[in-house]
């Protein structure tokens, strides 16, 4: 971690209390400020360098994205169940939930083939996709600076 004078000013109202190379560096700053009680709506994590990166998580087929699809269905068709539980008086409720919950996975079942099949192999793949950054800046008010420098234990200079 190192600390910027209050003349590195990004705003006009913001300076760089540290810097650091991961985001949990930084987030465990600011909740170190937080346990202190330092006011921390007056900071923020600011990354730059930042790139996207998307992590292959394994082969899509055909069968796999029936059954996300599937996987899909049914919590929309629970969540249908549940709204039609509002409605619903007695052990009635039971099948309207069986019911709803079967017909979404069959319909995103049928639908997730179907999208993966009319892709026609141009994503064979499952991924996901985060935002990362090179470096990652805690700022604060100008204002605020001397304190949250006593807060982490540094002295200004």
């Amino acid at each position: 971690m190192s600390t910027a004078s209050s003349t590195n000013t990004i705003t006009a109202r913001l300076v760089t209390l540290a810097r650091f190379d991961s985001y949990a560096g930084a987030q465990h700053l600011v909740d170190q400020l937080s346990d202190a009680k330092f006011p921390v709506e007056h900071s923020r994590i600011v990354g730059s360098g930042i790139r996207s990166v998307e992590d292959v998580t394994g082969r899509l087929t055909k069968g796999r994205a029936a059954l996300h699809g599937a996987g899909s269905g049914a919590w929309l068709g629970l969540f249908i169940a549940l709204l039609f539980a509002i409605f619903t008086i007695g052990p009635v409720w039971w099948s309207v939930l069986l019911t709803t919950v079967v017909i979404g996975a069959l319909f995103g079942a049928i639908a997730g083939f179907i999208g993966h099949w009319v892709g026609g192999g141009r994503r064979d793949f499952a991924s996901v996709r985060s935002l990362q950054a090179d470096e990652y800046e805690v700022q604060v008010d100008a204002g605020l600076y001397d304190e949250a420098l006593r807060v982490v234990g540094r002295t200004t200079d």
